[in-house]
């Protein structure tokens, strides 16, 4: 089912089927700011990764002595939500533990999306609740893909991404979509970056972040633009699809979590960036689209 909900000058359409962002677009000049899942390239829009975020090794982990399979960014994105509250500019599901989903990951959850439509843009509320007298561990982030051009008469390679702030980061590089620690650089982050295909030639770019940061979809030749917003979350992935397909969207994911390193033993309670939760805790993040 989807839901749409709106504003006087938004209108955004959210799936219950992963309680994914499936359209944003703007009343005044229609522009679809978020990519329409054409298979030949991608065939999601905006998933919501959980529990965990990237690739585990062999698609496996391990806690408490067991074994458990779980395929890359969790099951989330596949499942059915619920909606638990719905107004006119704003929307909130849910997704509850089931006997299905503890065969893959032995926790008792509830994950809450929430749209916020407002202004020139929509914010996207996530909140993980640990209901059950344990410890669990988890990670989750987003993955919104922008149509790139927003213009139909641009091409790609009219858009850089601007960061905010322009200072250098962290940047963790992929190897067979695993985290290479050893070979992490600064990434030059203080400038605007040119899209090109070959940007993404080693798959996605990952960067380290702190505090408040900003990811611009922009072209001088246009007067729109999209831009990602997030406080405190520590990684950010900037992806474009396969190499080789110039698909026409940029993803901008911000994370709490990511993918295994190298060199990871499987053993959850110490996989890189993984969260926990104590007994009857919740955490809470979020992250604003804004457009022009």
């Amino acid at each position: 089912m989807d839901i749409t909900i709106e504003t006087d000058h938004l209108k955004a359409i959210i799936a219950t089927a992963g309680a994914e962002l499936i359209s944003l677009k703007s009343k005044e000049t229609d522009i679809e700011y978020i990519w329409q899942a054409d298979p030949k390239y991608w065939k999601r829009h905006a998933p919501v990764l959980f529990p965990f975020v990237g690739a585990l090794k062999n698609n496996q982990y391990t806690y408490q002595g067991k074994t458990y399979q779980l395929s890359q960014h969790g099951f989330a994105r596949d499942m059915e939500f619920q909606v638990l509250e719905k107004q006119p500019d704003a929307v909130s599901l849910v997704l509850e533990s089931t006997t299905e989903t503890k065969k893959v990951y032995p926790f008792d959850f509830k994950l809450i999306l929430t749209y916020e439509l407002g202004g020139d843009g929509i914010v996207v509320k996530y909140r993980v609740e640990n209901p059950s007298d344990e410890e669990m561990y988890f990670s989750i982030g987003g993955h919104p893909a922008f149509n790139v051009p927003l213009d139909e008469e641009l091409a790609f390679e009219d858009y850089f991404l601007e960061p905010s702030p322009m200072k250098s980061r962290v940047m963790l590089p992929l190897k067979e979509g695993f985290i290479d620690l050893n070979q992490r650089t600064l990434g030059q982050t203080n400038t605007n970056i040119a899209l090109t295909r070959d940007l993404f030639k080693e798959d996605t770019l990952i960067f380290e972040t702190k505090g408040l940061n900003s990811f611009s979809i922009r072209s001088e030749k246009s007067p729109h633009s999209v831009t990602l917003t997030y406080n405190h979350l520590p990684y950010v992935g900037i992806w474009a699809g396969n190499y080789g397909l110039d698909a026409p969207f940029v993803c901008i994911e911000p994370w709490a979590g990511i993918a295994d390193t190298l060199d990871a033993t499987g053993e959850l309670t110490e996989k890189l960036g993984i969260r926990q939760l104590n007994g009857k805790e919740s955490f809470d993040t979020k992250y604003a689209i804004t457009v022009k």
